[in-house]
């Protein structure tokens, strides 16, 4: 029977290969996502930028680079975590994805989710709070924890970030990034807490 990961590492493969949308055309590789299939925190960004479609692996540009220095913050790596975006493509330019186009690539989003199983996501940027909390402004959503029915997935928690790269380019939505992401460990913290409670565990 294959691992978790090599499940896991079989839909990377089957993603790579996806063309069901325009974007594939114009980006030089699809960019699935990295890191642990066992991940408790799952960090979803929007899309791809030049360096990612570049090497193949999410953030790891300047707020890559970002992201990890928060991660040390709370005393995790990336091979800790699973990081992806909604869009597995890069759009041209940078642009913002489009709705079919996140459309498109919906499926295999919830794949993933299903397969790592993460007790918390991470949205990364308005673009992934909407697709999860419509809702929400992420003005006001930052730095909350909040439960969400998902048709696919069910019932999960998501945490509201701002993207790394807003946070790189305002010095006060960086304050606050910095500040609401060493929250992450007591969130987990409350999420246990409260299965625990769920189970009749003491």
């Amino acid at each position: 029977m294959s691992s978790k990961q090599e499940k896991l590492d079989a839909l990377h493969k089957a993603m790579s290969k996806c063309k069901k949308c325009a974007l594939r055309k114009g980006c030089f590789q699809v960019v699935p996502g990295s890191g642990s299939a066992q991940a408790k925190i799952m960090f979803i960004g929007e899309a791809p930028g030049g360096k990612e479609d570049e090497i193949g692996i999410p953030f790891i540009g300047s707020s890559g680079k970002f992201l990890d220095e928060m991660l040390e913050i709370i005393k995790l790596k990336r091979d800790d975590v699973y990081i992806a975006n909604i869009v597995k493509c890069r759009p041209p330019k940078n642009r913002d994805p489009r709705r079919k186009e996140k459309e498109a690539c919906w499926p295999w989003l919830i794949d993933q989710i299903k397969m790592i199983k993460p007790k918390l996501i991470v949205t990364l940027g308005r673009h992934s709070m909407d697709l999860f909390l419509p809702d929400q402004k992420i003005s006001q959503a930052h730095g909350k924890a909040m439960n969400q029915e998902i048709k696919g997935i069910g019932r999960q928690t998501f945490y509201t970030l701002y993207h790394p790269f807003a946070a790189l380019c305002n010095g006060k939505i960086r304050k606050d990034l910095i500040k609401d992401f060493k929250q992450i460990p007591k969130v987990i913290e409350r999420i246990k807490d409260s299965t625990s409670s769920s189970r009749g565990e003491k």
